[in-house]
């Protein structure tokens, strides 16, 4: 009997060098059998159905991965890994980043991966934790995937803020569970208040806790490198004289194809509670809440025996 079940990708974001974290935090342990965050995830992306992963990192990265992760899940996924270099940078704006220490963002971290995606995928940060819920939304979101429309899976800004200092997150603002404007802002929680502010801006502005925001839980059809392709070269041919001010990033896109009309975002809302390590001092509280949900029967102690 041929198989004709449907290829599902799930692509990995995982070469951000952690600077508010003090590391790499991708490979932080926080399970009790040495699990990392992107172990949970791609567990629960295998439970949603997903049948191939692709990790976006630095070269420099590759056998490490490949130790600590790669090796684990190949007998249960497919893997495959993509560099976030400035290979894909046209030649003429190369020597703009010969000073840049920091990623170009994350819109060029999904860039980076064209070549290894050619169906419906969906897009995750490696340091956060998105729940099963999340997954099996994305995944059936995935299954019906409509020509001209992405998705974006939302969760409660209260849900999402870390105790310990300034996050970043899309602000987003719905309609009829449309998406008609995404921020990129600055958000923390201070004095019984949430504050928002542009990543350019100091000029912040209250918002209420159960405001929508996006984590990068992102679903796409493989178009999306098309519009990325032209978007960076308008994005470093704007920014040319003050690159290091500013990110490449994926919520600007997506505000870009709602400006041109060209995309229609669906927001898909999850029950699934978010967690992560902005920094270092949020990792207690990680690893707190993978032991409860270990303990409630979501997640077994040794994660990857079997599935």
């Amino acid at each position: 009997m041929i198989n004709m079940k449907k290829e599902k990708t799930l692509l990995i974001m995982a070469a951000g060098i952690g600077s508010r974290f003090g590391g790499l935090k991708q490979l932080e342990k926080v399970g009790p059998n040495g699990e990392y965050i992107i172990d949970y995830s791609i567990y629960d992306a295998i439970r949603a159905g997903f049948t191939k992963v692709v990790f976006v990192i630095k070269e420099e990265m590759l056998e490490e991965f490949k130790e600590t992760i790669g090796r684990i899940i190949e007998p249960f996924i497919k893997v495959d890994y993509a560099f976030q270099n400035n290979d894909y940078i046209p030649s003429r704006f190369k020597p703009l980043l010969k000073k840049r220490t920091k990623p170009l963002g994350t819109a060029y971290a999904i860039y980076c991966a064209k070549d290894k995606i050619n169906e419906p995928f969906i897009v995750i940060n490696a340091d956060d934790f998105y729940g099963l819920d999340a997954f099996l939304k994305a995944s059936e979101y995935l299954d019906n995937i409509i020509y001209n429309h992405y998705g974006i899976i939302a969760y409660k800004l209260i849900n999402t803020l870390s105790p310990n200092g300034v996050c970043k997150r899309g602000i987003m603002e719905v309609g009829n569970n449309k998406l008609s404007k995404i921020t990129e802002c600055k958000v923390v929680a201070k004095k019984n208040k949430i504050v928002a502010s542009s990543l350019y801006s100091n000029n912040g502005i209250e918002i209420d806790e159960d405001t929508l925001v996006s984590m990068n839980l992102l679903v796409f059809s493989p178009d999306i490198f098309d519009i990325l392709n032209e978007e960076l070269s308008l994005f470093l041919s704007l920014h040319q004289k003050n690159l290091d001010d500013f990110e490449f990033q994926i919520p600007d896109i997506l505000d870009t194809c709602l400006k041109k009309n060209i995309k229609t975002i669906d927001v898909i809302k999850t029950t699934s509670t978010w967690y992560g390590m902005t920094y270092k001092e949020d990792q207690k509280d990680v690893e707190k809440a993978i032991k409860d949900l270990i303990e409630k029967g979501v997640y077994k102690e040794k994660l990857w025996i079997t599935i």
